[in-house]
C-alpha cells in the first residue's frame, strides 16, 4: 500500500543508497579525498560491508513508511508517535555504524571514549545484527500500524 505511490519508492530508494554512502564512508570503504571505492574489498570487512547493504535497505523502506505513516495518520486527525519503534530502528542502525568514527570519540571523551570505541570495534557485527533485528521488529510495528489504521487486516 506505502509502495504503490511512486513517491514513496524514491524516497526509500534515496534513504537507501544515502545510508549506504554514510555506513561506507565510516567504515573507511568510500574515500572521500579522493572519491573512492576501496576495492577488493578485504575479507575482514565484507561482513559488515553485507550487512551495510541489508542495513542500507531496510532503513530506506522503514523511513519511506515512517513518512507515509506519519502523514496519514495526521491527515486523519490521528496522532503519529514521535519515538516509534521504527525511530528507534533507524536510530540504532546507525550507532552500530559508528564504530569506526573510534578516533573522535577517545579525542572528545578521553578515557571513556576509548573504552566506547574499543567496545564498539570488538561488537560491531553482533551490534549491526541486533540493528538489523531491531529494523525488522520496526518494519512489522509500523506495518501493523499502517494497516490497522487503514482497516486491513
Amino acid at each position: 500500500m506505502v509502495f504503490s505511490n511512486k513517491s514513496y519508492v524514491v524516497l526509500a530508494a534515496a534513504a537507501a543508497v544515502a545510508f549506504w554512502l554514510i555506513f561506507n564512508i565510516l567504515d573507511g570503504l568510500i574515500l572521500l579525498s579522493p572519491l573512492n571505492f576501496y576495492y577488493p574489498i578485504p575479507a575482514g570487512a565484507l561482513p559488515g560491508y553485507v550487512l551495510s547493504h541489508v542495513t542500507a535497505a531496510l532503513v530506506g523502506i522503514i523511513v519511506s513508511m515512517n513518512v507515509y505513516m506519519f502523514r496519514n495518520l495526521r491527515a486523519k486527525g490521528g496522532r503519529a508517535p514521535f519515538l516509534s519503534g521504527s525511530t528507534l530502528g533507524t536510530v540504532s542502525s546507525m550507532c552500530a555504524g559508528c564504530s569506526s568514527v573510534g578516533f573522535y570519540l577517545a579525542a572528545t571523551f578521553g578515557t571513556a571514549g576509548v573504552a566506547a570505541s574499543t567496545f564498539l570495534s570488538n561488537y560491531q557485527l553482533p551490534l549491526r545484527l541486533l540493528a538489523i533485528g531491531l529494523l525488522i521488529w520496526a518494519y512489522y510495528s509500523t506495518h501493523k500500524r499502517i494497516a490497522k489504521s487503514c482497516g486491513v487486516t
